[in-house]
């Protein structure tokens, strides 16, 4: 019975994730316009407070699709030498009956590695911690009273870790991060509500690469291509390419392409007639400064994927906000 519910309560929302991306990490197609979320070390990069709000939408039209929201803020401990940034980072994420709070502290250091300060190698560590939920009264089992299932909302803290790498200049950047150094354990259950079940929603770990060029086609107008790649060594390697148009310093609009790719050799690989499908979503991307302090972004996911019969697609909107004290001549414009 067991594995009935859970066939059944998670089939739409596990099991579709799985194969249409292979990560249940929280997931934001905006991450090139703040890429906090997926590197520690990019803390502080901008090299000005900012705060930014972010909430998406995903697979709008399914019941219990995943909704997530984001705030974070991040600056220069240090303005006048930039060697040390800071930021807090705090995530709320829903799936059907199951959701995770979590919010953390960045710290990276920076070395300067030019003399004109438009080189710096980041490392950062980020320090949190997440609460995971399980709410019993949003499943339905077959048989009433199942002892299977929770009778109400269970819910437990665990720990976290997360550490990155980050170099940037002003044509290209790069990073590498490992999240969910904690969380990712999975040697012990963080639910048990009777003598004999036991379960686990929590993150799994991640490693994530991240990069990116700037390229000058004209006078007022850059492209912006970049990729991130996000492996769990479980589901199918998952790749995002994305591209953007600069016009002008403050109008962005491009598009990406989020596929799975087969890196490494997987244990459904070797199983006769099992494999999981790579092909996920379109996403049409737009952000546009409204001030210098103030930018908008907008992304919209199509998805090409088996879900695409069952939902409307997934829709991102962000708020970006610049504020404090005017912080030093900024050397090299902040595209990345």
């Amino acid at each position: 019975m067991k594995h009935i519910i859970k066939s059944v309560v998670f089939a739409v929302g596990i099991s579709a994730a799985w194969k249409a991306h292979a990560q249940q990490n929280i997931q934001f197609t905006q991450y090139i316009f703040n890429s906090m979320s997926v590197n520690p070390a990019y803390t502080g990069y901008k090299e000005e407070w900012f705060g930014q709000l972010g909430l998406r939408s995903q697979w709008v039209g399914l019941k219990g699709a995943p909704q997530t929201g984001l705030l974070s803020i991040d600056g220069l401990a240090d303005p006048i030498n930039k060697r040390h940034g800071v930021g807090m980072q705090i995530t709320a994420d829903r799936l059907g009956p199951q959701s995770a709070t979590s919010a953390y502290a960045n710290y990276a250091f920076r070395l300067r590695l030019n003399e004109e300060d438009t080189q710096r190698l980041s490392f950062g560590i980020g320090a949190g911690v997440t609460q995971y939920s399980l709410d019993g009264a949003m499943l339905d089992p077959v048989d009433g009273g199942d002892q299977v299932l929770p009778a109400g909302k269970i819910s437990n803290w665990v720990p976290d870790i997360r550490f990155g790498v980050y170099y940037y200049n002003p044509k290209w950047y790069a990073g590498i991060s490992v999240m969910d150094l904690l969380s990712g354990d999975q040697s012990n259950n963080i639910f048990r509500w009777d003598n004999t079940t036991t379960d686990n929603i929590r993150r799994k770990r991640h490693l994530y690469f991240i990069g990116g060029a700037l390229f000058d086609l004209s006078q007022g107008l850059k492209l912006r291509p970049s990729l991130l790649v996000k492996e769990d060594f479980n589901g199918p390697t998952s790749l995002d390419l994305n591209a953007m148009f600069i016009f002008g310093d403050r109008f962005w609009l491009g598009a990406g392409w989020r596929t799975g790719v087969t890196v490494f050799e997987r244990e459904y690989n070797r199983v006769s007639g099992n494999s999981l499908s790579g092909r996920n979503s379109f996403s049409a991307i737009t952000q546009i400064y409204v001030t210098h302090s103030l930018r908008i972004g907008y992304s919209y996911d199509y998805i090409v994927s088996r879900l695409s019969n069952v939902q409307n697609g997934s829709h991102e909107i962000t708020l970006g906000v610049t504020f404090g004290p005017k912080a030093p001549r900024i050397l090299s414009p902040r595209f990345f």
